[in-house]
């Protein structure tokens, strides 16, 4: 019986972080990728379901499945952070419209769209800065680095088209 339950266990593990990626995949506009994973994920989640409804009797069964279903969501949101796929936009409010955090930022390579904005005290420079989002926590640092009081927001586009940015990501 212990090999049976773990068997469930690794089974519901394995078809929950398939499911993960595959709506994440889903999201961001990977459809023959989620659908390539989401053949895997069915075969596997009718097994871990055949073997349960067999041992309906044993609720350690139904237990064990609950439980890996449970570890499968931290496992494949554990799997897509590690892979980090698609882009972020970081909107970032600097106080100082003469800051040459801009320049900075190209400097490294990224792309950076910069326009005045106008706050309750004043002047502000706004920029948007495109990067993939593997690079996100550094381009955050660097952010913070260089003005500690930048006001920063980051968002997930889903779509892009033209500019500095699509034309850099062809090389």
């Amino acid at each position: 019986m212990l090999g049976l339950l773990a068997t469930i266990f690794v089974i519901q593990i394995v078809y929950v972080s398939c499911l993960t990626l595959r709506m994440i995949l889903t999201l961001k506009g990977q459809k023959y990728l989620a659908a390539a994973i989401a053949f895997v994920e069915i075969t596997i989640y009718v097994l871990g379901l055949n073997m349960v409804l067999k041992y309906l009797d044993q609720p350690i069964s139904l237990i064990v499945y609950a439980a890996g279903y449970g570890l499968g969501v931290l496992t494949g949101s554990w799997i897509e952070n590690k892979l980090a796929l698609g882009y972020v936009t970081l909107r970032v409010i600097i106080n100082d419209p003469r800051s040459t955090l801009p320049n900075q930022l190209r400097d490294l390579g990224y792309g950076v769209t910069t326009w005045m904005g106008y706050g309750r005290d004043g002047e502000r420079l706004m920029l948007e800065v495109l990067a993939r989002r593997k690079n996100q926590a550094r381009l955050y640092q660097t952010i913070v680095d260089i003005d500690p009081k930048a006001f920063i927001v980051t968002l997930e586009p889903t779509q892009f088209h033209g500019g500095f940015w699509t034309r850099a990501s062809k090389r």
